[in-house]
């Protein structure tokens, strides 16, 4: 997969992929969320895929199930430490699933990539201009 990541203006930076356009910017004018807050809610939207998975195949309801996702920051690095997944359910969910539940959300691609980080190579490389 290949991503293409452009600037179209002050503090913005979008990523190009297929049809798809992911855009994040900075504060103080933000018009899209920062890149970091992009990357933390992809833990746990990919976690709800599979969440929502499980429950099709098993002809469960979604209705009031929801993904609380809390972030706790080590206060000496600044650096997320530890992130809580809450798979909460309603009282009408089946009790007999909520073990599966859990284990359907940790298959999450995302959060497999952070147990087992990518390598990064990162480099320049001069090219022609690319028109705008």
């Amino acid at each position: 997969m290949e991503m293409v990541i452009d600037f179209p203006g002050g503090a913005r930076v979008d990523a190009h992929f297929g049809q798809f356009t992911v855009m994040t910017d900075q504060p103080p004018q933000a018009v899209a969320p920062t890149p970091f807050a992009t990357f933390l809610a992809s833990i746990g939207t990919c976690a709800g895929i599979y969440v929502l998975g499980f429950c099709q195949q098993r002809g469960l309801p979604t209705d009031g199930i929801r993904i609380v996702q809390r972030m706790h920051t080590d206060p000496f690095s600044g650096m997320v430490a530890k992130i809580d997944l809450e798979i909460q359910v309603p009282p009408t969910f089946p009790e007999r699933y909520a073990p599966a539940l859990v284990r359907a959300a940790d298959l999450c691609a995302v959060k497999k990539h952070f147990e087992r980080p990518p390598q990064f190579d990162v480099y320049t490389q001069i090219t022609e201009a690319v028109p705008a």
